[in-house]
């Protein structure tokens, strides 16, 4: 059974770079046909889809945060990363990993870690 679990600094200051870690057991990262993603949540909104790494290392980025976003993968130690640059107050937010699986219709979403508490603040 696949576990994801997230790890971060829980406070990180305005302008700065928060770096996010997902270390996943019971499968590795490179088994075929999944992807590995960043979603997140702010307060009152909704779910937003930040940024996403499939089994054979190619990426995928949010239109909106691809300028200061970067995905990778560390497969000695079955972990996924992202960083994201100049991060603001509003970028408070619950930050999830997630696998996804490919379907005919895309990749959907099979687990999700749980998720980690992320403020941005002086």
């Amino acid at each position: 059974q696949v576990q994801l679990q997230e790890s971060c600094p829980g406070l990180v200051k305005p302008s700065q770079t928060l770096s996010l870690t997902c270390t996943v057991s019971g499968v590795s990262i490179t088994t075929s046909y999944y992807a590995w993603s960043w979603i997140r949540q702010a307060p009152g909104k909704g779910l937003e889809w930040m940024a996403l790494l499939t089994y054979d290392g190619k990426t995928y980025y949010s239109p909106s945060l691809t300028s200061r976003t970067s995905i990778s993968r560390y497969t000695s130690k079955n972990q996924f990363s992202l960083q994201l640059s100049s991060v603001t107050p509003e970028e408070t937010a619950r930050y999830d990993c997630a696998r996804h699986r490919a379907t005919a219709t895309g990749w959907n979403i099979n687990s999700w870690g749980q998720g980690t508490q992320v403020t941005v603040a002086a």
